[in-house]
Parts: C-alpha cells; structure tokens; sequence
C-alpha cells in the first residue's frame, strides 16, 4: 500500500510540475516573442525588411483573397501558402487581416458573371482552367489574386506569376516563392507616405510620354515621377544653397534618373551635370540604342540599312566601366512579327514569323533584378563589353540565347532572311550581355579633362570620385517602351505584344531595377529567395493508387493500435510490480 500510495504521489507531482511548467512558459512568452523556423529553406521566416516594414504599420491591411473553392490541387498549394504566409505576417503585426472568399460560390450564372466583371475591373485578371471531372473535362474560372485595402486606398495583388514557356509546376512554384515579395511589396505601396522623386530625361529625342505611358503610371505608385530637361542648366539635377560666403551645399534634386533611348548627341554641359549627379550617388538607368534601326523603313521597302546612333556617351560609359558596340544582335530565339503572305478573297492573309532583330531573351542569373522574371522582348539590342575599372563591380543581367550573331553597321535588315531557313552554324556568338549593373566607387568622367579653374569653382563643387553607387546600363532603349494600340493610339501595358497578345516581362524588370537602384530598404533582395516545391510523382501514384490508399488510411491506424497494445502491457507490468 506504501509503495502504491507514493506511485500516486509522484503522479500528481508530475502533473503538478507540468501545469506550473506551461503556465511558466505562457508568462515568459507573453513578455519574449520568438519563433522557430524548422524548415531546411527557412520558408517561414521573413527578411528584416519585411518585419522593419510590418513594424511601421499602425492600421489594419485588410486581404481579400480570391482563392478559395473546389480546384486543382496546385491552386490548392498556392492557398495554403498564401493563408500560411499571410499568417506568418500577422505574428508580427495584429493589423493583418484576410479573408478567404470563392467567386464562383453564387449558383445564379448571372450573379457569378457580375462578380467576375466587378473583380476584373478592379484589377484581378482571372484564369480558365481545364479540371478532370467523372464526366471527362469541365472549365472553371478562378481568380488567382486579392485586393488589399489600407487607410481607404486598395489595390490589386496578384498571386500567379505567369510565365511563358514555363510548366504549371514550375510557375506555381515560383508563384510560392515570390509570396513574400509580393505582399511586402503591396503593403508598402499601400503604406508609403514620402515617395522618392526620379527624373525621366528630355531632350535628346528620348521616348516621349506615349511611349513611356504605362511604365511612368507604374513607377508613380513608388515615386514621384518627373520629365525634365538637362539643357545645361547645373541646377536641373541639384539644389544648391549657400551655407556662407565661401561654401555651397550642393543636394541632388532626385534619387535616380532614366535615359530612355536618346537619338541625338548629349553635349559636354549635359554629360558633365549628368557625371556629377552620379558622383553625388545619383542612380542612373541607362537606355541606350547605338545603332539607329527602325522598322518603319522595313514596311515600305522591305530593307533598311542600321547605322551608327552618334550620342557622344561612350566615353563617359567607357569610364564607367561598360562599352555599348556599335552592332546588332540576331538571335533565333526571336520574337514573331506578322506578315502578309496572300490574300483570301477580301481578306489579306496573315503568318508570324520569328524576326532574329527582335531576341527574346529569358533571364537565367538569380540576382534579385531579374530572378524568377518572365521572357524579356527587345529591339534591335546590341552587345555590351564589360571594361576593367578599379572598384567596380559588374553584374550582367540579361544574355541573348546560344542561338546568337552579331551583325555590324553598318548593317543591312531585309525582310528577305523569313524566306529561307536560317543557318544555324552562323549563329555561334552565344550569350551575348545586353544588361550590367555597375555598382561601387565611380570616378568621374571629367577627371584631368575640365579646367583648374572649373574644378575648383565652389558653386560648381566638382567631385572627382563619388560615393558608393551603382547603376544599370541596357543596350535596348525600346525595352521599356509600351505599344500603342492599333488603330485607337491609346498606350498598351509594358510588354504587351499586340501581333502575338503575349505579355513579356518587361514592366517587372524596369521596376524591379528602380526599386534596387533606389530601394535602401533591400526590398527587391526578397525575390532572390528558392522554396523547393517537393510534388508527388504522378506515374508512380498513377500506378500504385490502392496501394497508396491503403497506406495512408490503414497505417495511422495500426500504429495508433500498436501504441495503444503497447501502453496496456506497460501499464499492467507497471501496476502489477507495484502490487507486489
């Protein structure tokens, strides 16, 4: 009876100790806030940029997402990730908020119809299935996507990151992966008060406002965004003001410029304010077409010669640590441009065929400006040489395909090549750069080339060297150039391709440049981040389907039994001891 009664008494000490244990580890963790992330890719813990960002939020985000019904189960995934991600989120912060809402739940056709019109013109772009059903293959439209709403303002926020040439697994694996990003990336437009201010140059027949239309609404969500003209004026780019009578504080007036495709010279004024804007650690993204091509020529006689564009900046590039050549790339990767090839009765007959000048160029680098991006679609694009400069770090971001050529001015562009079948042994300059970042200490241009007495004028403040910086050369200026619509004017979404009705990568490459050249926060370096999506093998699941049925219902059962035996037999031998 003795040693029964202590056998009882130890039980409810442990049991004692145990609630006095969890009660202890509430208190402690009511006052200390952590958690752990047992995942080998770290999938659940957000980047300080993220938690600086929910840190600063003092109203509630609210998400409505989109994505909740009766789907495959790859949209499935992307909903528990985006639910798991979303409250990952809000254990940082209370004022994150979703929903889960199903669009199609309506019976009424109508109904349904109406919210989906309502859904579209608030920016969601759905997505038409084909689902397996008993019966054979129905379809079904889901809306892969949220709205997100803060202080009265709500935007958009897509969670399918489409891509061409892309399989379903791959896009929504990288949909996954870029989860983090993109809220982050949506509670910060939300959320942002004081927007930087960027500057799109004028006056060297840059594009204009048409052309640059979509990409400039696009920015203005981050930045306040500005046309300008240099026109030698030292105070375009900066304020000065006079702290005495000796000295001149000298500020630039915006965090980054962007030169988009210029086709007439820069003069020395233009180039020297534009050198010192750099030195100052002003972010430069760098548009530049050397050879003159347009395919307007090529429409009314089927040739047109490319030439040399004489902008007077290669020295001031070379400088920098970068050399745009005076050639074109041709790729066989290229992008399909519409021909008439004969008429049907009345109506002209039209076939696409791929045009080599116009590369489509996939990114294969992980640095966070162009991991997981879709295809990018250029225009005549020419070759890039890095240079050798102390200090500089070169990064280059976009290469043609191993199907590539390079052709020099000046050269001949016929529409004569779609008639024959191209040699692919003359296609054997593979890899040819199109895009580097420059990042570090530049020195200035005009080092030992301006006057002493130039160098040394106060209000002028001439910086030899600059302060750590970086900026993006792109030997395309029609990269960030958007379409107008045939035959209404009206701008077209960067990188839409009206001909083919694709959509190219293009508008997520200048953002994601603009917001590393000028994002301090390292927002942008989210994107470099890989999550494995571990999918099951379908032939072997195909092939084995009871079996596998079996042991997922079966198993969990027997060894619930097995335990259960065994904690009998222990339990009995236990007691049995104890009454001896």
């Amino acid at each position: 009876m003795t040693k029964r009664k202590n056998i009882k008494q130890n039980s409810i000490i442990q049991i004692l100790l145990g609630i006095v244990i969890i009660i202890l580890v509430n208190i402690i963790s009511s006052f200390v806030f952590t958690r752990f992330d047992l995942t080998s890719e770290k999938r659940y813990s957000l980047s300080d940029a993220t938690k600086e960002l929910l840190s600063d939020l003092d109203d509630i985000v609210y998400f409505k997402v989109y994505l909740d019904g009766d789907f495959p189960a790859g949209f499935k995934r992307l909903r528990n990730e985006t639910k798991e991600m979303l409250d990952e989120f809000r254990a940082y912060n209370d004022n994150i908020q979703y929903e889960f809402i199903n669009p199609s739940k309506n019976q009424d056709p109508k109904e349904r119809n109406d919210t989906y019109l309502l859904l579209i013109e608030r920016g969601l772009n759905p997505t038409d299935l084909q689902v397996k059903t008993k019966k054979g293959t129905s379809q079904q439209i889901i809306f892969p996507g949220a709205l997100v709403t803060y202080k009265s303002k709500e935007i958009p926020l897509e969670l399918l990151k489409t891509q061409m040439g892309i399989p379903p697994e791959a896009v929504l694996n990288n949909s996954i992966q870029a989860l983090e990003f993109n809220i982050t990336n949506t509670i910060k437009k939300l959320s942002v008060i004081n927007k930087p201010e960027i500057a799109i140059i004028e006056g060297h027949g840059e594009l204009d406002k048409y052309k640059m239309a979509d990409i400039t609404n696009t920015l203005s969500e981050y930045y306040n965004v500005e046309r300008i003209e240099i026109n030698g004026q030292l105070n375009s780019l900066a304020e000065r003001s006079n702290i005495d009578s000796v000295k001149t504080r000298i500020k630039n007036k915006y965090e980054a410029i962007i030169i988009a495709k210029p086709d007439s010279a820069f003069s020395d004024k233009d180039k020297f304010i534009i050198d010192q804007f750099i030195m100052r650690g002003g972010k430069v993204l760098w548009l530049i077409d050397p050879v003159f091509a347009c395919m307007d020529s090529i429409q009314n006689s089927e040739s047109t010669v490319g030439i040399n564009n004489e902008l007077n900046l290669e020295d001031q590039l070379f400088k920098y640590g970068v050399r745009i050549n005076s050639d074109l790339v041709m790729d066989l990767n290229a992008l399909p441009i519409p021909l008439r090839t004969g008429q049907i009765g009345n109506q002209p007959q039209i076939d696409f065929f791929p045009w080599y000048f116009f590369p489509i160029i996939t990114p294969l680098i992980k640095h966070p400006i162009v991991n997981n991006l879709n295809a990018i679609k250029t225009e005549f694009v020419s070759s890039i040489d890095t240079i050798e400069v102390s200090g500089i770090k070169k990064t280059i971001l976009l290469k043609t395909s191993p199907y590539s050529r390079i052709v020099y001015t000046p050269a001949l562009i016929s529409l004569n090549i779609l008639r024959e079948e191209p040699d692919e042994n003359i296609y054997n300059k593979p890899g040819q750069p199109v895009a580097v970042l420059l990042e570090g200490e530049f020195e200035s241009a005009f080092k030992n080339i301006i006057s002493p007495v130039i160098a040394n004028d106060k209000e002028i403040g001439f910086l030899e060297k600059g302060v750590p910086n970086k900026m993006v050369v792109i030997s395309d200026g029609d990269i960030i150039k958007n379409q107008l619509h045939i035959p209404q004017g009206y701008p077209l979404p960067l990188g839409y391709d009206q001909f083919t009705r694709q959509t190219f990568g293009n508008k997520e490459l200048i953002l994601n440049v603009m917001n590393y050249l000028c994002d301090d926060s390292g927002l942008v370096s989210i994107r470099s981040r890989e999550l494995k999506l571990r999918l099951l093998d379908k032939t072997k699941i195909a092939n084995n389907k009871l079996f596998w049925q079996l042991l997922n219902t079966l198993l969990p059962v027997l060894l619930v039994i097995i335990f259960g035996i065994i904690w009998a037999w222990v339990r009995r031998r236990r007691y049995a001891v104890g009454g001896n």
